[in-house]
C-alpha cells in the first residue's frame, strides 16, 4: 500500500528552507575547501619557504625549491580561485595531483589516522577535490558568469 503525504519531511515547515538553502550548498563546500587551502600556501610562500624546501628534499621531492614555490602558489592563489569559483577545474585538477602525492607518497606509510600522521586528512581532501573537479564552479561562481568554462 502506498502512503499518501503532503511533505516528505518530518517537519514540513523546513521544506521551503531546504529548497532555498540547497541552491548554495555546493558553493559553500567549494568555498570552504578553497579557503582552507589558503593558509597552507601562505605559510609555504611567506612564512617558511625554506622549511618547505627542506621537507621536500627530505622526502626526495625534487627539484625542491621550484616545487615548493609552485605548491605554495597553488595552495595560496589556487585556494582563493577555488573559493571564488574561478578556473575551478583547472585549479582542482592540480590540487588532485598535490593531494594524491600527499596521500599516497607522504602519508600512506603512517596508516589511516591523521593524528598519527596517516593519510585520512589528505585522502578526504583528495576526494573533495575530485568532486569539485567533476562539478566545476557551478551556480555561485565566477566561472558561471564567463562565456566558457575550463
Amino acid at each position: 500500500m502506498r502512503v499518501s503525504r503532503n511533505s516528505k519531511y518530518i517537519i514540513p515547515y523546513l521544506e521551503k528552507f531546504y529548497e532555498v538553502t540547497s541552491y548554495y550548498s555546493y558553493s559553500l563546500i567549494r568555498f570552504v575547501a578553497g579557503a582552507m587551502m589558503v593558509p597552507h600556501g601562505y605559510s609555504k610562500l611567506f612564512v617558511n619557504l625554506n622549511g618547505t624546501v627542506d621537507f621536500f628534499k627530505s622526502v626526495q621531492l625534487e627539484p625542491a625549491y621550484p616545487l615548493a614555490i609552485y605548491i605554495g602558489i597553488l595552495e595560496f592563489f589556487g585556494g582563493i580561485f577555488l573559493a571564488l569559483g574561478f578556473l575551478t577545474r583547472f585549479v582542482a585538477i592540480q590540487l588532485i595531483g598535490l593531494l594524491a602525492v600527499a596521500t599516497f607518497y607522504i602519508h600512506l606509510k603512517n596508516g589511516f589516522l591523521w593524528i598519527k600522521g596517516g593519510y585520512e586528512y589528505p585522502l578526504f581532501w583528495l576526494v573533495v577535490m575530485i568532486a569539485i573537479f567533476f562539478k566545476g564552479g557551478d551556480r555561485v561562481s565566477i566561472d558561471n558568469s564567463l562565456p566558457k568554462e575550463f
